[in-house]
């Protein structure tokens, strides 16, 4: 089975509060692929993919630029998980910003580890015990730059596993 993707990216906050935002944002999606190069593994990224198959894992990485003159506080940059598609896990060696994420497309979120609260039944009774949320559960990723410098670009990202 072959999809297509579209995404949306949102910003939120102090920054689009504004009615020209210094803030823009990039998002270039990458196909990874492991290959052999010299006998070592590594891997190789094919920006925007056309196709995508069950299974091929994919790279969402966000530009983050402030374009203004002046330092911007505590700008949110929310990007969704997208359709047929599960969250595997942050993109190693982009800049360290905190993460929290959504398990309700958005409308809460919180630091790793989530937890959620389900009905089991034990010795006949029903019981509501919490327990952790798989990342894969994960619909929302949302990163709040506690300070976005004047011309300051920085990246983020995650990756996603096609369903």
């Amino acid at each position: 089975m072959k999809l297509k993707f579209a995404l949306m990216i949102t910003l939120a906050g102090a920054a689009a509060a504004q009615t020209a935002s210094p803030v823009s944002l990039n998002l270039v999606m990458s196909l990874v692929k492991t290959v052999k190069v010299d006998g070592k593994t590594t891997e190789q990224f094919a920006p925007s993919p056309k196709t995508v198959l069950p299974g091929d894992v994919i790279r969402q990485v966000v530009t983050v630029r402030n374009s203004g003159g002046r330092a911007l506080k505590n700008v949110p940059v929310t990007l969704p998980v997208p359709k047929n598609t599960r969250y595997l896990a942050p993109e190693k060696g982009l800049d360290d910003v905190r993460a929290e994420f959504s398990i309700d497309q958005g409308k809460t979120f919180a630091a790793a580890p989530l937890m959620k609260k389900v009905t089991v039944t034990e010795n006949g009774r029903s019981v509501v015990k919490e327990v952790e949320v798989k990342p894969s559960e994960y619909t929302t990723v949302r990163w709040t730059v506690s300070e976005l410098g004047a011309d300051q670009t920085l990246k983020l990202g995650y990756r996603i596993q096609v369903k």
